[in-house]
């Protein structure tokens, strides 16, 4: 029986598994019935051109495959795709080629200046598609070729080119090289009356204000990742109530002082909120942010909340008290918490005086899980990419095991821990113990640690790197573990190496390194 044989039902159900563009691509003018077969909605109402590929957005197809696209099959399906995710490569002659009347939403990625400038030129493209059909748009920003200026260009001219938008949403693949709106004071041309949501990373508290003044009058949600949040001298102006906001995700990368000055009183503005992310790390005086601090600054007052996430990290001074809460007593709090489950941990960290409560619903929906140390509750977290580790006391070939379950798609460790292990591992294949499989580690900082942890991590009897990575490590700790860059066992590993970032001098060792370390670009 072949494919043509199966009745249109189960032929249908086949190709489902498969991914729309290749089909569409492979059976296209097979046959009239094969035609019509794929060119079913499944198939046809939204193509995606790109895919994630080691925190890139990449052009997922060959050129044949989009020339073809482009010249026989896009024309005959143009009346019914209604979403597209392009590159900016190919996008303009997508759009260009044909008329998409039913197209109403847009993915655009790798996006730089030059295409934004070509979008807000070209008339002919911006009133067919953009000025009167798109309703909801992705932005992926190009971020090797990022511009400081280049979001802002984006937010001051695009309302003024889209005049039906509703969901708005900058997309970001990389964690490293992240282009975030910044602006002194925002155009006046920033600024919607049809936007509803509205996805973006700004630079501080400030830039998120400017969001929050009036411009989007009608906006029901909000999300948004900030680098700080500090007070300013700046005004700004239209600071009242925010009642049409229904959905808000706050997160922030440093540590802020502002928790309560802020933070909460923002909050409150927000009278008809539903749902609600709040995932910061802050400093306070007396009192960790637990469940009853929740409770009295934040849910007595929201009262309409009906989902709460959160991931929030509270520190506090040792010199500012002497007693502090255990971890049963934080979560004692939590006792009659709306959340279905809060995990707590609190953490004494002697060499910076501080101790730090980390408090956060779960399931967790970060992309990050910073500070882990051996008090680490365990559980599972499919969504973390970044994760890092710091303690005082010894990591264990077993805890480095529980992280690697626990967070499976880890793409970058950073390792703080001067410690030496207490059970010492030898490179003896028989010794029962399992290796340590990081699949999608692609980054390893390990600069910063004891001799065992840059053992743990090299010896192939220990660690299997699946993706090639880049390793930040200390240069005399590296010298000592490979035996001055001689020894087998760590051979493997070193040779996954393709970016070498070295603490310490290393002119006198360029050869040796090239030759450990032959397909890594040494810095």
């Amino acid at each position: 029986m072949q494919l043509n044989d199966l009745p249109d039902e189960i032929l249908l159900l086949i190709l489902k598994e498969l991914h729309s563009c290749e089909v569409l691509y492979s059976f296209h003018d097979i046959n009239q019935r094969f035609n019509r077969v794929i060119h079913d909605p499944i198939f046809t109402s939204r193509l995606n051109f790109v895919k994630w590929s080691c925190h890139k957005i990449v052009n997922k197809f060959s050129s044949n495959l989009i020339d073809q696209f482009s010249l026989q099959i896009l024309p005959e399906i143009c009346k019914r795709i209604k979403w597209f995710n392009l590159d900016s490569s190919f996008m303009t002659r997508f759009l260009s080629a044909n008329k998409y009347p039913n197209l109403c939403g847009l993915g655009l990625y790798n996006v730089d200046e030059e295409i934004i400038n070509f979008l807000f030129t070209d008339n002919n493209l911006s009133y067919d598609i953009f000025k009167n059909q798109i309703t909801s748009l992705v932005v992926g920003i190009d971020s090797e070729k990022k511009n400081s200026s280049i979001v802002e260009n984006i937010c001051n001219n695009l309302f003024t080119m889209m005049n039906n938008l509703i969901h708005l949403t900058f997309y970001d693949a990389s964690y490293k090289n992240i282009v975030r709106f910044m602006t002194v004071v925002p155009s006046p041309k920033f600024s919607s009356s049809t936007l509803l949501t509205l996805n973006i990373k700004a630079h501080n508290f400030n830039d998120f204000l400017y969001i929050l003044d009036g411009r989007f009058n009608n906006l029901q949600s909000l999300c948004i990742d900030l680098i700080k949040i500090c007070s300013s001298s700046i005004q700004i102006k239209n600071q009242g109530k925010i009642p049409n906001l229904k959905c808000f995700n706050l997160s922030c990368f440093l540590e802020t002082f502002n928790y309560n000055t802020l933070i909460v009183p923002l909050l409150h503005r927000m009278l008809n909120l539903e749902k609600l992310g709040l995932y910061i790390m802050t400093y306070v005086k007396e009192r960790f942010i637990d469940g009853n601090s929740l409770k009295e600054d934040i849910l007595y007052h929201l009262t309409k909340m009906k989902h709460f996430d959160f991931d929030i990290y509270s520190n506090i001074y040792m010199e500012n008290q002497l007693n502090f809460p255990s971890n049963e007593d934080i979560q004692q709090t939590f006792k009659d918490f709306p959340c279905t489950k809060v995990i707590s941990c609190v953490d004494y960290i002697h060499k910076r005086k501080q101790v730090q409560c980390h408090v956060y619903s779960y399931p967790f929906l970060m992309e990050f899980y910073e500070q882990i140390t051996n008090n680490f509750p365990g559980g599972f977290y499919p969504y973390v990419r970044i994760v890092s580790l710091y303690d005082v006391h010894p990591f264990e070939h077993e805890f480095f095991l529980q992280i690697s379950l626990a967070f499976p798609l880890m793409g970058r460790l950073t390792l703080i821990n001067y410690c030496s292990q207490n059970v010492k591992q030898s490179i003896d294949i028989n010794q029962n113990f399992e290796i340590i499989r990081y699949y999608h580690l692609i980054e390893l900082d390990i600069g910063q640690c004891h001799d065992d942890y840059t053992e743990e991590f090299l010896l192939h009897t220990k660690t299997y790197l699946h993706n090639s990575i880049s390793l930040d490590i200390d240069l005399e700790s590296l010298a000592r573990i490979t035996q001055n860059f001689t020894r087998n066992e760590t051979r493997i590993n070193c040779s996954k190496v393709n970016e070498l970032f070295l603490y310490g001098e290393s002119e006198n060792l360029i050869q040796s390194l090239q030759n450990y370390f032959p397909f890594a670009e040494i810095d």
